[in-house]
């Protein structure tokens, strides 16, 4: 077993999570958690990994309940100790992993916001004279795919009825059908779109890509001018996976075309949806 400073064991930490290509966000909030974890550790004066035991990372979790964190955020702090014991373990640096030891705290997923009818109309009555964002907001809501995956979309990936969402994070890449609504919203769009040399879908007025925290603000301004409370850009997604399984298309079709990687994601969407009718493999317009 090598021997290695904390300080020094979180700096390849964030080093192995670039070079594994991790998100941006990834490496972002893993960071941030593990300089939670080291600083606490400091305090300690436990200096080096290998003196860690499961009481002081319990200590580190119980210390983030009292200063306000909620279950679900001390439940991702431990995904992320675990993470970055794995890493120590690859490299050597401890043989056992106290993490395993340290129990998740029970909380309840809160339930999805799924937009009705008349709600997603308005959204689309607000953005009718903004032909981009009315693309955006067509887009996610009839093919259910990530804000990522939209600001990532290029001009080449859209085929006559269907879109090509490229690899993204972990995801794998996938193709999604593209109805009559998204399909006129999108030649709208095109059509107006300014002349550039970016191959990016979706622009800004300059030509260059419309990066994905502009676009949930762009969104999130629709949802105010439609009177829409308490939405957020992925409630669009999931309002597409509650349409459908409510009019009956199948688990495994919804799955597919959301890119999940277990049916048991897309099954948690069931209790929410009241009177389902009889499954079949159709895909419907919203």
């Amino acid at each position: 077993m090598k021997t290695v400073n904390i300080r020094d064991a979180h700096k390849e930490f964030k080093k192995y999570l670039t070079d594994n290509r991790r998100s941006n966000s990834t490496i972002v909030a893993y960071g941030k958690d593990i300089e939670q974890l080291v600083s606490f550790l400091e305090e300690l004066s436990k200096n080096h990994i290998h003196d860690v035991t499961k009481e002081d990372l319990e200590a580190f979790l119980a210390k983030m309940t009292k200063s306000g964190y909620t279950p679900k955020s001390i439940s991702r702090k431990l995904n992320s100790t675990r993470t970055f014991y794995r890493f120590l373990k690859i490299n050597e640096y401890v043989t056992d992993d106290p993490s395993l030891l340290v129990a998740h705290p029970r909380y309840q997923l809160a339930a999805p916001r799924i937009l009705t009818p008349t709600e997603y109309r308005a959204l689309r009555d607000a953005a009718t004279h903004d032909p981009r964002m009315f693309a955006v907001i067509e887009l996610l809501l009839q093919t259910g795919i990530r804000i990522g995956e939209l600001a990532a979309l290029k001009l080449s990936d859209i085929q006559k009825d269907s879109l090509r969402i490229a690899p993204y994070e972990k995801h794998l890449e996938r193709t999604v059908p593209l109805n009559k609504r998204a399909q006129e919203a999108l030649n709208k769009y095109i059509n107006v779109r300014p002349k550039t040399d970016s191959d990016h879908l979706f622009i800004t007025k300059s030509g260059k890509a419309f990066l994905i925290r502009n676009i949930r603000t762009a969104v999130e301004r629709y949802f105010r001018l439609a009177e829409i409370k308490n939405a957020k850009v992925n409630d669009l997604r999931h309002t597409f996976v509650a349409h459908h399984l409510k009019h009956g298309a199948s688990l495994v079709l919804i799955s597919k075309v959301l890119g999940h990687k277990r049916l048991s994601t897309t099954e948690r969407y069931l209790e929410y949806v009241k009177d389902r009718a009889k499954e079949n493999s159709l895909l419907t317009e919203l």
